[in-house]
Parts: structure tokens; C-alpha cells; sequence
């Protein structure tokens, strides 16, 4: 029999948040048995609670955002991902904004905190959730994600755009050890023509060059690059010089793929219990992805 675990004893991380701008703290803490993924928004008077479930997702426009009433947390993904991949079944986040930290746009921070304090081991049964049936949901735009029935969850992502750079990549992870080697370090990434219509939406206010990759394979004027890296408040580049703008370079060639399968781990992670699949995906996003989380849930 394996049991639950939860976390040794806990960890903060602190950074902007990456659609909010604002500096944030978030705290992890161990939990009980039985009480799965809850954040606390210590910020408000009445220190309300959200449970991280699927079916708490209203939003999932660049992230995956949960909610009780009209207490929102944004961006949680990143988190929900490392805490499922290292096999965490119980734990308790007090966060003092709306959204999660976005750190350096992958789940590494929260993975090494993971490693450093350790986990433990709890006296209740561990609930795995094992399909008797395959699943398969479609999206709007072309996106198919297949759930099927297997001994432990494994994932095959393949991800598509209509880019020069960025047409077709896969990530695989055939074992969930892996996960914290492979996939952690992931970041997530935003093409350059996105970046103004974004922004008019309210969007990526946190963002910059050192919490995701930035992919500008169309040139524009030097005026326009200049007016988003002062948007973005990066030091301005050279117009002329296409590729992936960071100072950090890519860690492998199928960087963005990783991120997409880091951040369908976290979607599956807000259906309550590890899950037992094979999972394969083509185009996920967090639309699709929060679409599977619910129905493998009423499937139970």
C-alpha cells in the first residue's frame, strides 16, 4: 500500500507575479491526510480559501485560474505541476496576492524548495485514480487530447503553430521521476507579436526576458521593438536581430513543448488524485486541459 504524502515542513518563494506585475509571497506548508491542494489568500481580512479543483477553474486565458466566489488566484499551474510530480498529495499554500509567483517562468523553484525540505510520509492510504475507459476530448482549433487507461501516467505532448520558428515539437515523460531533471526547468514563452495585444488585455504586466522566452521571428521597426521592451521594461534590442530574445538560452531545442506538458501536469493535477493514463496531446492549452480534468472527474 502506498500512502499520502505531504511536505516536510515548509518553504516561501517570492517574485512578481507575471500577469499582475505585483511582488507576491506564497508560502507551502504541510497539510493533513485527505486534504489535497488548498490556497488561503492571507492578504484579504477574511483569509479566504480556494481548493485547487478543476472544477474551480472560471478563467484560462495564459493560465489556469481558480476560484470561491469572487476570490480569484491566477497562474497556478507552474506550482500545482511540481507538487503533483513529486508525488505530493496534501498541501496548504497562504499566498499574499492574486496570482502565484511566476519565479523564472517554470516550476524549478518550486521543485528545488520541494527537494530541500523534503517529504513525509502520512498514515492514510494514497487514492489513485486508474481509468477503466479511454477518454478523448477535441477542442475548437484542432487541439485532441487522449486519456487511456494504464499502470502509471505517462505523457506525449506535441505542440504546433503557425511560426517560422516554432512549428512543430513534442516532450515525452515516461516516468514521473523524471519530471524534476526533464521538464521542471521549462519556461514558458510568448511570441513578440502577442506581447502589445496582451497587454491591451490586461495581461503579462510581470512579464519580461527573465520569466519566459520570448520568440521574435517577425522584424519589426525599431520604434515598435523599442516601445514594447519599455512596456515590458527591458533594455531595448537590435530590430534587425530575429530569434529568442532572452539572455538565457534555451535549455533544450524542445524547450516549449516541455512547457506545455509541465503545464497540462499541472491541469491534471486539479483532478484531486494521481492519476493513473497514459496522456497524449496534441495543441494542449489550459482550455482543453481544464475541459480533460473535469471530464475524467464525472467519469469517476
Amino acid at each position: 500500500m502506498q500512502r499520502q504524502v505531504t511536505l516536510n515542513e515548509s518553504f516561501s518563494v517570492k517574485s512578481k507575479g507575471l500577469h499582475s506585475g505585483q511582488v507576491i509571497t506564497a508560502k507551502f506548508c504541510p497539510a493533513p491526510e485527505n486534504f489535497g491542494y488548498k490556497i488561503q489568500r492571507i492578504d484579504l481580512e477574511e483569509k479566504p480559501v480556494v481548493d485547487c479543483l478543476a472544477s474551480n477553474v472560471v478563467e484560462t486565458t495564459r493560465g489556469t485560474v481558480i476560484a470561491n466566489g469572487d476570490i480569484k488566484i491566477s497562474t497556478i499551474e507552474h506550482a500545482m505541476a511540481a507538487l503533483y510530480a513529486s508525488g505530493i498529495d496534501n498541501c496548504k499554500i497562504e499566498i499574499d496576492g492574486p496570482e502565484m509567483p511566476i519565479l523564472d517562468g517554470s516550476s524549478l523553484v518550486f521543485i528545488q524548495n520541494i527537494q530541500r525540505v523534503g517529504l513525509k510520509e502520512q498514515d492514510a492510504e494514497k487514492k489513485f485514480l486508474k481509468l477503466d475507459k479511454e477518454i478523448v476530448v477535441d477542442g475548437s482549433k484542432g487541439e485532441h487530447i487522449v486519456i487511456s487507461p494504464a499502470d502509471k501516467l505517462t505523457l506525449d505532448i506535441t505542440i504546433a503553430f503557425e511560426s517560422k520558428m516554432l512549428t512543430s515539437q513534442s516532450a515525452q515523460l515516461d516516468d514521473i521521476r523524471d519530471f524534476a531533471t526533464e521538464v521542471a526547468s521549462a519556461r514558458t514563452f510568448v511570441f513578440v507579436r502577442d506581447i502589445q495585444p496582451l497587454f491591451e488585455l490586461g495581461y503579462i504586466k510581470g512579464g519580461d526576458l527573465d520569466n519566459a522566452i520570448v520568440i521574435y521571428e517577425n522584424q519589426q521597426s525599431q520604434e515598435r521593438l523599442d516601445m514594447l521592451a519599455d512596456e515590458m521594461g527591458v533594455p531595448h534590442l537590435d530590430a534587425t536581430k530575429l530569434g529568442y530574445l532572452n539572455r538565457r538560452p534555451l535549455t533544450w531545442p524542445n524547450e516549449m513543448a516541455r512547457h506545455k506538458l509541465l503545464d497540462i501536469m499541472g491541469d491534471l493535477a486539479l483532478i484531486g488524485r494521481p492519476l493513473q493514463a497514459k496522456v497524449t496531446a496534441y495543441k494542449p492549452g489550459h482550455t482543453i486541459n481544464n475541459k480533460v480534468a473535469r471530464k475524467i472527474v464525472e467519469s469517476l
